[in-house]
């Protein structure tokens, strides 16, 4: 099977479209048909080399929605002619983490780092034999792909593949950011920042939960727009430009939950994050930094004595197979907007253009509607 792909050779790098050949599946292996992918920033900190790459070349994209075109002969969840979704932490519904309701955290979670490693198999090459890495076992920046079984769910055919492949990383892990991990109850003052492919869910997120004030912040005047569009009651270019009015609504406490969403998280945006809730307020934080990097300088004495706390968020503290078809449900009880998150489709050729204008924040969560 000959696919076109958008790959990177190097980092800090372009993404460069090739032409690939997709092996027939492993046993426990699901070849799709692309038919959208998400770009979500998590991406574009490859191009930059701000988040490792295992191993050149290597395909970008983990949120997709397509068809399952082949099955290898162990796949008992979907076959071929279905709809999917892919997630990009594989479950496999049997280790501790999954057995204790936490699938996002599952241990086949490590395979998305093995690949060049020698523990992981290639299911891609180029058209001269070379591996093809790909982005958390998916590639999912390809007309076709070929995943492992724990990597897919499977979705209704009314379902559109553009609000599917948003299901795959950026819509649970910002709504799942409020709901879960900040555990967001009614009444309470919120603040978000970044208000991107991720961010925006954790306002829909906190509005859901009966937040009664959610600040957003993002230097866009666009995403600042956007956001109270979402569900924002009000919206900042950064966190101190919010710091009145935080003040103002809490009599000087603070957020009860502060969300970072930034495209790249740093010390000084953790410690604001910290600074900004109240006494045992929480700070979620699914934003990525440099791995290794930074530290974050704040008082020690504020989480004995104040009782804050930090919270990691993955696929937004919630299982893959139980959170996509809930969300799904909102979705068409019109709760959920996931439509309006799809600011500008592309083509795959026009990759790099649409992740500039990711930078640039001219867009929430653009897609690539895959051509065949």
């Amino acid at each position: 099977m000959r696919t076109h792909a958008a790959v990177l050779w190097e980092a800090p790098g372009r993404w460069q479209i090739e032409e690939l050949e997709v092996g027939e599946p492993g046993p426990g292996d699901v070849q799709i048909r692309i038919e959208a992918a998400g770009l979500c920033h998590s991406d574009y900190a490859f191009n930059t080399g701000d988040s490792p790459v295992q191993y050149f070349p290597w395909i970008g994209g983990h949120e997709g929605a397509g068809v399952v075109t082949a099955v290898g002969a162990d796949v008992r969840s979907v076959a071929v002619g279905d709809h999917v979704a892919t997630v990009f932490i594989p479950s496999c519904g049997v280790c501790r983490w999954c057995s204790s309701g936490q699938g996002n955290l599952c241990d086949e979670g490590a395979r998305i780092m093995a690949l060049g490693s020698g523990e992981e198999q290639f299911r891609i090459r180029t058209t001269g034999g070379q591996g093809v890495g790909q982005t958390a076992l998916l590639g999912t920046f390809s007309q076709w792909t070929s995943v492992p079984e724990q990597s897919v769910i499977k979705i209704p055919d009314d379902v559109p593949f553009n609000a599917a492949c948003l299901l795959a990383c950026g819509v649970p892990t910002g709504w799942g950011a409020a709901v879960n991990a900040g555990n967001v109850s009614p009444g309470d003052v919120v603040v978000v920042m970044g208000t991107g492919g991720i961010g925006m869910n954790s306002v829909q997120g906190a509005k859901h939960a009966g937040a009664a004030h959610i600040l957003a912040i993002d230097p866009s005047d666009y995403k600042q727009a956007q956001a109270l569009e979402f569900g924002a009651t009000e919206s900042y270019a950064d966190i101190s430009a919010a710091s009145a009015r935080l003040a103002e609504l809490t009599n000087g406490q603070g957020a009860d939950v502060t969300m970072v969403s930034v495209d790249l998280l740093t010390s000084d945006i953790a410690a604001a994050a910290v600074e900004s809730v109240r006494k045992a307020g929480t700070v979620v934080i699914t934003s990525l930094g440099r791995g290794g990097v930074g530290s974050i300088p704040v008082d020690l004495m504020m989480f004995p004595l104040y009782q804050k706390r930090i919270q990691g968020s993955l696929f937004g503290a919630q299982p893959p197979r139980v959170a996509v078809p809930r969300l799904l449900d909102l979705y068409r009880s019109g709760d959920l907007k996931i439509d309006e998150l799809v600011t500008q489709t592309y083509r795959l050729e026009d990759i790099n253009e649409a992740y500039e204008d990711v930078r640039q924040g001219k867009v929430i969560r653009p897609v690539i509607d895959m051509e065949h």
